[in-house]
């Protein structure tokens, strides 16, 4: 190093779900390498080994509270694939409002209480928008944060009606959903939905979703910026352009998806399609070009790729070369990004899909795609709910496991989750789960190559005496990471 270059331990980080630390190595004020630390082994794939399978669906959920659903569908979709069975119509249905349902609540979450309240602090104070940053997203006392939680508060109803409780419910079966809907339930739906769109109109967009949802251009953004309704968006959109937030944080552009909310889109696909996304091409998923790396993750069985039906979860607390307890997943031997932006992406939805071919994953384009699904998935959430039928069957008898093995592939808040199971004489021989957080935060791997987050930090920026840079809490926090699901 030269003289200039020093380094930076930052963590643990407030406003992250779980725990983790970066170490940064800096030079002339500029990050020029990260290394991302996830600080806690769990071993939930250890618990599940030897297990009737369908243990999985009680303790796989408890990874984590606030991604709950997410993994009870990933769990759900995997013991289907072993049983050879597919979902009734209204429990696949029902199912992705559940889940919908978390994960807008996940964004509702972080975008008022985890990213926008780092621009009601100290370093921004002589911006020229700051004082209307503070009033609306100071910590617990912002204007806009109070009324956004009591939107989320009144979306998680829709838990109650129909999955009974959150987090950690069980009525996402293999077959399709524990328990169904009347016509009055469906009225009751409805009118939830209709509250949170009336209050997601009235202050985080000011305006109808549709017209959210129907974004195209970023010259719209740049419109919108200067003259369009009055609500948090703008003001993202105002703080977003004054510190040129799409220059920061930007990683590889390899965007994957393994399509959400089955079922739920036109001619029965996926609401969103599976893919990868890499430099302006789509290409079709490669389930078995995935594989994880444990050179620098403390974990045995280093030198070899992990294919996950055949990998393991071994701690090695005596390793000195490790820096985290996370492992590298790869597809084709290439670390990817995962989220909202991937899904966004994949869907060819152009606002998006613009933003990436102008400068690529970034702060900015990663939070736009957030808030853009927030409106669209809202409005299906709506015609999902419509389509629910009343005394029609809502599951499909399980059937037996004796040997055999599946994946189960969703999309939580976070992005693609994936279970891999494998039954041996009706027990678990073998499960695997890559989380979303784990694709964004891995370590590096065999040659060297760093994760997507341990990339997007290179050339951030750091002020003189920074001991927790801003410009690293924005680039984080835009991955919304969930240290829990990570390492499980």
């Amino acid at each position: 190093m030269s003289e200039a270059a020093t380094r930076l331990i930052v963590g643990p980080f407030n406003r992250v779900e779980g725990d983790l630390e970066v170490r940064l190595e800096m030079e002339d004020g500029v990050v020029t390498a990260a290394f991302v630390n996830a600080t806690l082994f769990r071993g939930f794939e250890r618990i599940l080994e030897g297990r009737d399978p369908s243990d999985a669906l009680v303790i796989a959920p408890r990874i984590c509270g606030i991604c709950s659903v997410s993994q009870s569908h990933a769990a759900a979709l995997a013991l289907a694939g072993v049983m050879g069975i597919a979902p009734a119509r209204n429990g696949q249905i029902a199912a992705n409002i559940t889940l919908a349902t978390e994960n807008l609540a996940d964004h509702l979450t972080h975008f008022h209480l985890f990213f926008m309240p780092d621009f009601a602090r100290g370093p921004y104070r002589d911006r020229p928008w700051f004082d209307r940053a503070e009033a609306r997203f100071a910590a617990l006392r912002g204007a806009s944060v109070r009324p956004m939680m009591q939107t989320r508060a009144l979306l998680l109803h829709v838990m109650g009606l129909i999955a009974g409780h959150w987090p950690h419910t069980l009525a996402i079966q293999p077959g399709g959903f524990s328990r169904g809907v009347d016509a009055r339930d469906k009225i009751k739906l409805l009118a939830i939905l209709s509250g949170v769109r009336a209050a997601l109109e009235e202050r985080l967009f000011g305006t109808a979703l549709e017209r959210v949802a129907a974004l195209a251009d970023p010259e719209e953004l740049s419109a919108w910026r200067m003259h369009g309704p009055e609500g948090d968006f703008r003001l993202f959109l105002e703080i977003a352009a004054d510190l040129h937030l799409e220059t920061l944080g930007r990683a590889y552009d390899r965007f994957l998806c393994y399509g959400a909310y089955p079922g739920g889109g036109a001619d029965g696909a996926p609401l969103y399609p599976s893919g990868l996304f890499a430099h302006g091409l789509e290409h079709p998923l490669d389930l078995e070009a995935i594989a994880e790396d444990h050179t620098y993750a403390r974990m045995e069985n280093r030198g070899l790729m992990h294919p996950p039906f055949m990998g393991s979860t071994s701690p090695d607390g005596a390793d000195e070369q490790g820096y985290s307890w996370c492992k590298a997943p790869r597809l084709s031997n290439e670390p990817c990004e995962t989220g909202a932006l991937a899904r966004q992406v994949m869907d060819g939805q152009p606002l998006v899909r613009a933003l990436v071919a102008r400068a690529g994953g970034n702060v900015f384009s990663r939070v736009i795609a957030r808030l853009l699904e927030v409106a669209r998935v809202l409005i299906q959430m709506e015609t999902w709910t419509k389509a629910l039928e009343p005394g029609a069957p809502w599951c499909v008898p399980a059937g037996t496991i004796g040997t055999g093995r599946a994946v189960g592939l969703t999309e939580a808040a976070r992005g693609a989750l994936g279970h891999w199971l494998r039954v041996e004489n009706g027990r678990i021989a073998g499960y695997q789960i890559i989380a979303p957080t784990t694709w964004n935060f891995s370590p590096r791997d065999a040659r060297g190559l760093p994760g997507p987050l341990e990339r997007a930090l290179i050339g951030a920026p750091v002020q003189s005496g920074e001991t927790t840079p801003v410009s690293v809490q924005h680039i984080v926090r835009s991955f919304d990471p969930c240290m829990a699901c990570t390492v499980h």
